[in-house]
């Protein structure tokens, strides 16, 4: 097992955070571009954008887990 695939299988639940913290994040950001809240304008695009890319990670981490998965499935099929 590779340090990375360590990574992504035994410690599910970072890239599982980050996720839901992006999530939060993007949420948050959305919220603040409401015309009420236009001085949290330059806040709310950083959240938006901070959001988004930790949103892309926690999705990376998934995608890598299955992939690691999959072919853990395959090898034992042999």
């Amino acid at each position: 097992m590779t340090g990375i695939e360590l990574i992504v299988r035994e410690y599910r639940h970072w890239h599982l955070t980050i996720a839901v913290t992006g999530n939060t994040l993007f949420l948050l950001g959305s919220v603040l571009f409401f015309q009420v809240f236009s001085s949290w304008q330059t806040l709310a695009v950083w959240m938006f954008v901070l959001g988004s890319t930790l949103m892309l990670v926690g999705a990376m981490g998934e995608v890598a887990k299955s992939v690691y998965e999959r072919r853990e499935k395959a090898a034992n099929r042999r």
